[in-house]
């Protein structure tokens, strides 16, 4: 079970959820900022820790050993909770699935494998974990599904060609993939970047 915080919508009748997962060392206390920066009134918000303590923080994955077993469990973790969301009344079409570098992996990993289409996926300087596997391992919605990926020209944890390359492996695999360079490092690119998630978060949407 996942240690999860939900930060209700101005609107009570709302059942649009954005899930947020950390990086490396973080926790919910890291994006307590996130919803106001949005600045979306109608959407909820799921603040979720990773289930491996570490330096005062979380991790989704042993990094940068041997990365798979964390990976395959954190995946099983996040499928029960979508499952679980869904359970209780969220639509999985009215849920965008998010994250930050380790979070940006668990989120292409679990959302294309999810086999509920979801409103939109939104990955910000991470990478993608064995992506042929990924590529052969696709739900049936996958190709529907709506995946933005930013990274930064300067990001000194994850390099940047690396990950430009998997985008475009992705696409030319008939993936729907939104993406975006900015001039940073490992971090989340101010209003500029903020601004292209609100975007994308809206047009999945307003395409329903």
């Amino acid at each position: 079970m996942l240690h999860s915080e939900l930060i209700p919508a101005a609107d009570k009748k709302s059942r649009r959820l954005m899930i947020m997962l950390h990086g490396l060392g973080d926790s919910i206390e890291g994006y307590r900022w996130w919803p106001g920066a949005l600045e979306l009134p109608w959407m909820n918000y799921l603040l979720v820790n990773a289930p491996d303590a570490y330096y005062g923080g979380y991790s989704w994955f042993d990094y940068p050993n041997n990365v798979a077993p964390g990976i395959l469990r954190s995946r099983k973790l996040l499928f029960g909770l979508l499952d679980d969301l869904v359970a209780k009344g969220y639509p999985a079409d009215q849920i965008t699935l998010g994250g930050f570098s380790q979070g940006c992996l668990m989120t292409a990993d679990v959302g294309l494998r999810y086999p509920h289409q979801l409103a939109g996926l939104v990955g910000i300087s991470g990478w993608i974990f064995e992506l042929d596997t990924l590529l052969k391992e696709l739900s049936p919605v996958a190709r529907q599904q709506r995946l933005l990926l930013s990274h930064g020209h300067f990001d000194s944890v994850i390099p940047f060609g690396p990950v430009r390359q998997q985008a475009k492996q992705l696409k030319a695999a008939g993936l729907h993939v939104e993406w975006w360079e900015f001039p940073k490092d490992h971090t989340i690119y101010g209003a500029e970047e903020i601004d292209v998630i609100r975007n994308f978060i809206l047009a999945g949407y307003e395409a329903q």
